[in-house]
């Protein structure tokens, strides 16, 4: 039970590294597969940011047998002298003290993709252990750290020793790790995902040499890109027919800002534009996204005019017009660039879209007048483009205007307050699921709004189709921000769209057909950060404490439920014994409560669905925003989301069938 006196004592000063240990969904996003492998993209950008210094060829990533992970590289190997302020070996500060780099400033590094410092020191917080190896003037330094990041190697005289000799001009660095599998809810890195990553960074970086070592599956890769995002674009489209049989590349500067862009149109009424700050994916775009489609626009309206497709009397052609059928890759490399968070999926800075424009604008006229039947060519699809949307507009036009009429009373449990910024809505599964949620929830904020059955499958009907189903009706009328075209997030009525299935197979595949349709018909919502998936709590777990466990023995803590859950004392009806019990989330959080000799468990309880929790619980658990935990829905690699979409839930089967066959041995079976 909490304490009624609150003072010095409960404030808790997390020193070190402590803090990522703690709470290291702050620093790589999540514990579960996708914040692994952050851990290695995280190391994997120091090696690249001393290519773009220009002082690094090659890079080699190795999946060690024993599933450690290696990434070393030729560049000039992190310096071993000794650091002025924290008077230790500067290698030791950078993998030991959070926010300690060299690219705070440009005296280093003109460009880089790590800006904050932490990612070499959270990697070895996260860590059982980190082993550091540097060639640097003529001599290997070797720097060995365990369980979160203390170093057992000894210092001579407050210097790192020297292992052994080499060449003056064999420098780099190489650092070895295994995440820990206390914190990290699986530690099992998959081969696939990496040699992905390391494709695009050879595409982003040109002439940069990638090895892939797998020694799990005795696997040997090597990438390599003389043309960069231009081979990049074709590997994209290697499997559609194209208006331009070869991609145009244009590359430039301006205002200290290197501008490359690659662009390729196919002959289907699709637009896939992704865009690269340092080599980092921004996946939500932003200034520098801003700048290309803007002076895109404008210029081929400008040639549109010159060429016939408009007349003096006509409307110029719309944005969404001239980018169907387009894909391109937007990458620059920028001294001072602003991300949006630890994340980086957004640029901020203004100075990008003038150079992005600038730089595009100029040179994508030289292109085109030197290729003018392929831009007639490309002119006529955008002609095409513009005429079926107008013709689209007036069907669906039609059906939006019955949306108006649109009863979603039947339905939607609506909220009383009107204000969109404090309102958010649940999509669950169900008039049973529904009926307890409604019970449950904060009527002023919390709308509910079920569906009877599985929604359709967008990717495999046509438009007039889906617009005609009820359940997608039932949403776009319930959001109020329109569809397609006419979205716009504005006008949404909800700050949060929170998906809440139950933990079995039919609720998975309602959330991903609801996901699809999302990403199809409104990813704004996803890119703004506006779709949630709930998570209630798989296990009630009762249990009693063993009190000769010290507390200070004790610092492990739950992810999302010490601190949001919370446990519950019961005395008994004697008065003499307490009953506590607690939720937990998953699998991996009641293994780690079972370990803990602190706690022995006297009660399980399994929650399948929703329904079998009662209106108080569900509350507590779920829909409380003090205590319930929500998974926010992001797009962390647009190239790979759009392709994984199309072969999951697209008519082409094979490429299904074979992603399955890969991906069962990762499957957990729920009988």
């Amino acid at each position: 039970m909490p304490k009624d006196n609150y003072n010095g004592e409960q404030i808790i000063v997390l020193e070190g590294l402590d803090p990522v240990r703690k709470r290291p969904g702050m620093y790589i996003g999540s514990t579960g597969s996708r914040g692994l492998h952050h851990l290695i993209w995280e190391i994997l950008d120091n090696a690249i940011d001393e290519h773009l210094a220009g002082f690094c060829t090659k890079i080699q990533v190795t999946l060690k047998a024993d599933r450690g992970i290696t990434i070393s590289d030729n560049g000039r190997g992190v310096p071993v002298d000794i650091h002025p302020q924290k008077k230790i070996p500067t290698e030791r500060v950078v993998y030991t003290v959070l926010h300690a780099g060299g690219k705070f400033d440009n005296s280093v590094y003109k460009v880089s993709g790590g800006l904050h410092g932490v990612g070499s020191s959270v990697v070895n917080a996260l860590s059982t252990k980190m082993i550091v190896r540097i060639k640097r003037d003529g001599k290997v330094y070797e720097d060995v750290f365990e369980h979160g990041g203390h170093p057992v190697t000894k210092l001579v005289k407050g210097q790192l020793p020297a292992i052994d000799t080499c060449a003056k001009k064999n420098t780099g660095t190489s650092v070895t790790f295994y995440p820990d599998p206390e914190i990290m809810e699986t530690t099992h890195f998959k081969a696939d995902i990496i040699r992905k990553k390391l494709r695009e960074t050879a595409y982003l970086n040109k002439g940069l040499e990638l090895e892939f070592i797998d020694e799990v599956h005795g696997e040997n890769y090597t990438f390599k890109e003389d043309l960069g995002i231009k081979s990049y674009i074709e590997y994209i489209n290697r499997d559609v027919t194209k208006l331009q049989q070869e991609a145009c590349y244009i590359e430039g500067s301006s205002s200290d800002i290197e501008v490359e862009v690659a662009f390729q149109y196919i002959s289907d009424y699709t637009e896939q534009i992704n865009s690269y700050c340092n080599c980092i994916n921004v996946v939500d775009g932003g200034t520098l996204v801003t700048g290309f489609k803007t002076a895109l626009t404008r210029v081929m309206n400008q040639y549109a005019r010159e060429l016939g497709f408009l007349k003096e009397k006509d409307d110029n052609f719309d944005g969404k017009d001239v980018r169907n059928g387009l894909t391109a890759i937007i990458s620059i490399k920028h001294p001072d660039p602003q991300f949006e968070g630890q994340t980086k999926t957004k640029l901020g800075n203004t100075d990008a879209r003038v150079a992005v424009e600038e730089v595009f604008s100029n040179e994508v006229q030289k292109y085109f007048d030197k290729n003018v039947e392929i831009l007639r060519t490309i002119l006529e699809n955008v002609q095409k483009s513009s005429n079926a949307r107008k013709a689209s507009d007036k069907a669906r036009n039609a059906v939006l205007n019955q949306l108006k009429d649109f009863d979603t009373r039947s339905k939607l449990a609506a909220c009383s307050s009107k204000k969109a910024e404090e309102c958010e809505v649940y999509i669950v599964e169900g008039d049973s699921a529904g009926g307890t949620v409604k019970t449950a929830r904060n009527r002023r904020t919390q709308a509910v709004l079920p569906l009877r059955g599985k929604i359709l499958n967008v990717e495999k009907a046509p438009l007039e189709k889906i617009l005609a189903n009820n359940e997608i009706r039932s949403m776009i009328a319930s959001f109020g921000c329109g569809i397609g075209d006419d979205f716009d997030i504005s006008k949404l009525r909800y700050d949060k769209i929170i998906i809440l299935t139950d933990a079995d197979v039919d609720g998975a595949h309602i959330s991903t057909l609801l996901l699809t349709f999302f990403y199809r018909f409104m990813p704004e919502l996803i890119t703004e950060g506006k779709v949630y998936r709930g998570i209630p709590p798989l296990y009630k777990v009762e249990y009693t404490v063993n009190k000769a466990v010290k507390e200070s023995e004790n610092s492990e803590d739950f992810w999302g439920f010490t601190s949001n859950y919370g446990e519950k004392e019961e005395e008994n009806k004697k008065g003499k014994q307490k009953k506590l019990s607690r939720y937990l989330l998953n699998d991996f959080e009641l293994e780690k409560f079972r370990k803990n000799p602190k706690y022995k468990i006297t009660g399980l309880q399994r929650y399948k669905g929703l329904g079998e929790m009662d209106a108080n619980q569900l509350w507590e658990t779920t829909l409380d925003p003090e205590k319930r935990v929500l998974a926010q829905i992001s797009i962390s690699d647009s190239v790979e989301a759009d392709e994984i979409t199309t072969m999951l839930m697209s008519t082409n089967v094979p490429p299904r069938r074979e992603f399955i066959m890969q991906e069962a041995q990762y499957a957990t079976v729920d009988l």
